[in-house]
């Protein structure tokens, strides 16, 4: 199964391919340049380093949402027009998740925040749950047996599902579980202030080179996905859609207006 990946959901664009499991390739850029100037000349590097034959691709990987309006559309637009070109279909991947998924294995909870903008954040409350640990509560597996063989069979648990809420929500949702959490995303140098004040559990911060998109952990998540569920993680081209969970600003003040409006 090999998987071309595309990140462009925030801050950060990025294309990475990854076959049968295997990382074979992760781009990933941070700089002035927008997502609609970088990311097609990135994917062609990846295919020229790779000498990629598209042909050999197996499915297009993409961050749905949330995040940056603009960045999506641009993502979705490559994602479809790539899917297309090949005929080939399309796993989206929930884009809080993929953060998430960048913290493999991490002991205790896992909250990634993004910026949303007008004081909230995109946001999820994660796991890593020992599904070989809950088959050894069920059955008479020997404790030994459970230790060696736990690391192949870790699954990113989702406790809160992707939304986007003020960061005080996040705070007491946390607070009320009780447990020592890692915080990483582009929100978090704006709610450090609001989690010094707030937070009661212990926490702490992802490094620099795990707390933003990486386009390799959205191929590594997408194929979960597939062993899991096989092509039902599958949607075509013409069926993908993003998804924002709110409207765009230009939109949501329209609405009002228009809201306001009928009101006279």
């Amino acid at each position: 199964m090999k998987i071309l990946a595309i990140e462009a959901s925030g801050p950060v664009a990025g294309c990475a391919v990854l076959e049968d499991g295997v990382l074979i390739a992760d781009y990933n850029v941070q700089y002035k340049k927008k997502h609609a100037q970088s990311l097609v000349p990135m994917m062609d590097e990846v295919k020229r380093m790779l000498e990629l034959d598209l042909q050999s691709v197996d499915a297009i990987a993409v961050t749905k949402g949330p995040g940056s309006f603009t960045g999506l559309r641009i993502g979705a637009a490559t994602a479809k027009g790539a899917a297309l070109a090949m005929d080939r279909p399309i796993i989206p991947v929930p884009t809080v998740d993929s953060i998430a998924f960048n913290l493999y294995g991490t002991k205790g909870l896992i909250c990634p925040l993004m910026d949303a903008r007008r004081q909230q954040v995109y946001t999820g409350i994660y796991e890593w749950e020992n599904l070989n640990m809950r088959a050894f509560e069920k059955t008479e597996m020997q404790e030994d047996q459970a230790d060696r063989s736990s690391a192949e069979n870790l699954k990113l648990a989702v406790l809160r599902p992707q939304c986007v809420i003020p960061v005080s929500e996040v705070i007491e949702d946390l607070n009320a579980r009780g447990r020592e959490v890692v915080f990483l995303g582009d929100g978090v140098p704006v709610s450090r202030e609001a989690l010094a004040d707030n937070m009661k559990v212990p926490y702490s911060f992802a490094p620099a080179h795990l707390s933003r998109q990486r386009a390799a952990a959205v191929a590594a998540l997408a194929f979960s996905y597939y062993e899991d569920q096989g092509a039902a993680c599958m949607v075509s081209a013409d069926d993908f859609r993003p998804e924002y969970l709110r409207l765009a600003q230009a939109e949501q003040e329209h609405s009002e207006r228009r809201n306001f409006s009928l009101l006279l």
